[in-house]
């Protein structure tokens, strides 16, 4: 189920790493993202 969720969190969500963010600067919404994707890799990766 989670590597299904990865695959279309990898389609939808944005990638903030790829746009430069810098992790200290980012907002609340997009720190709740970047949580929610490790949170689902990690589990897909298990």
């Amino acid at each position: 189920m989670f590597k299904i969720l990865a695959k279309i969190n990898k389609i939808i969500l944005p990638s903030f790493t790829k746009q430069g963010l810098d992790i200290a600067k980012a907002k609340k919404w997009q720190m709740a993202i970047i949580g929610y994707r490790a949170y689902v890799t990690k589990r897909a990766l298990d």
